[in-house]
């Protein structure tokens, strides 16, 4: 809602006289089930509910966190615009330490991501990492109640929820590496709708969607279409006209981590998917698939 209320303000500011609502679907937590987030096939599902709702005439379009989007778009759908991208960041929260490395040995740190977690226990084995479930708002509240000494969370989310003062630090690219699409949105439309697709066109940010284009193709060729559960990261940023791409895998536990990099001068999306393949390529020739099946 935070997304689309995001959208929908910016779309009022280009379009004065148009009279844009925001309607709500309910998420899988709506829906009777225990659990305050949703699981990977429960955000399948989601995108699933918002396309429905796209099909059958009571919305226009979508807005998605692009990195929880599927990397392949249903068919009668497209990607009209992947806009300006927030902070990119992981973030680091606590109302104790000011960094990583002030935590104690046995301190526990929380989060919601295995790709997060895979990194910390990385570099930190002597920390005691929970993957914990919740939105943002339950895992502060975790956090305030002494459950936990720390959370990293994306800087982008809690920025667009409103509680960019709880930072306490932001973690660079060679410390987090972010998820692919990480501070990004993605709006989405029935394809047939060119009046749609022109009308959302000046929030596209095209050296963004040309950036998360590499990243998801990193993502896609290691681990297929789907919503990227797994310990996969991958950041592209532009330097002096070339794009760089960072790429990681790892296994659940961190014990097992690859990384590597490359740059090229890309000028296209087509360009920026044959640089994360070729990335992805190379991992996979250096074990990717052993750490991903462990």
């Amino acid at each position: 809602m935070w997304q689309a209320e995001e959208v929908r303000t910016r779309l009022a500011a280009l379009y004065p006289g148009a009279a844009i609502n925001v309607l709500a679907v309910p998420a899988p937590a709506q829906r009777g089930t225990a659990r305050a987030t949703a699981t990977a096939a429960e955000r399948a599902a989601m995108i699933r509910d918002l396309e429905a709702a796209i099909a059958d005439g009571h919305a226009d379009l979508a807005v998605h966190s692009l990195k929880n989007l599927t990397s392949d778009v249903a068919p009668g759908f497209t990607i009209a615009g992947i806009t300006a991208r927030e902070d990119p960041r992981d973030a680091f929260v606590s109302r104790r330490y000011a960094s990583l490395r002030d935590l104690p040995a046995g301190a526990t740190i929380g989060t919601s991501s295995m790709r997060r977690e895979a990194q910390l226990r990385e570099r930190f084995p002597d920390l005691a990492v929970r993957l914990l479930r919740g939105d943002i708002e339950s895992r502060l509240r975790l956090l305030d109640a002494g459950r936990c000494d720390a959370l990293v969370i994306a800087a982008a989310s809690l920025k667009r929820a409103g509680h960019g003062s709880r930072i306490t630090s932001l973690l660079e690219a060679d410390e987090s590496l972010p998820a692919p699409g990480q501070g990004a949105l993605a709006i989405e439309c029935r394809s047939d709708r060119r009046d749609i697709v022109a009308a959302l066109a000046p929030l596209a940010d095209p050296a963004t969607t040309i950036a998360t284009t590499a990243e998801r193709a990193f993502s896609r060729t290691l681990c297929g279409t789907g919503t990227g559960a797994a310990p996969v990261a991958a950041y592209a940023k532009w330097e002096e006209g070339a794009l760089w791409l960072r790429g990681l895998v790892a296994s659940a536990s961190g014990d097992g981590v690859l990384r590597g990099e490359r740059d090229a001068e890309v000028a296209d999306a087509d360009g920026a998917m044959a640089l994360g393949q070729a990335l992805a390529d190379e991992l996979l020739l250096r074990g990717a698939a052993r750490l991903l099946a462990s």
